[in-house]
């Protein structure tokens, strides 16, 4: 859907303001390279915090115990 929306959008700056456009179809794959490490960070970060927060959860975890299920076969 990004890319429709993408598309659509460029080819109206394209009818608008061609050199504007051309300047876009250049400049879009250079901005999304240097996004691209910023990503990569942010799910680092995120698998980081998820490793946090089950190491503060683990204690509690482990003190509920396992759950009691009912036994519906006998």
């Amino acid at each position: 859907m990004n890319a429709l929306l993408f598309t659509v959008g460029w080819c109206i700056l394209l009818v608008l303001c061609w050199p504007l456009a051309l300047a876009l179809l250049v400049l879009a794959p250079v901005v999304w390279l240097i996004s691209l490490p910023l990503r990569l960070i942010g799910f680092a970060i995120g698998g980081l915090l998820a490793l946090v927060k089950s190491i503060f959860y683990l204690p509690a975890r482990l003190l509920r115990g396992s759950p009691k299920r009912a036994c519906t076969c006998c």
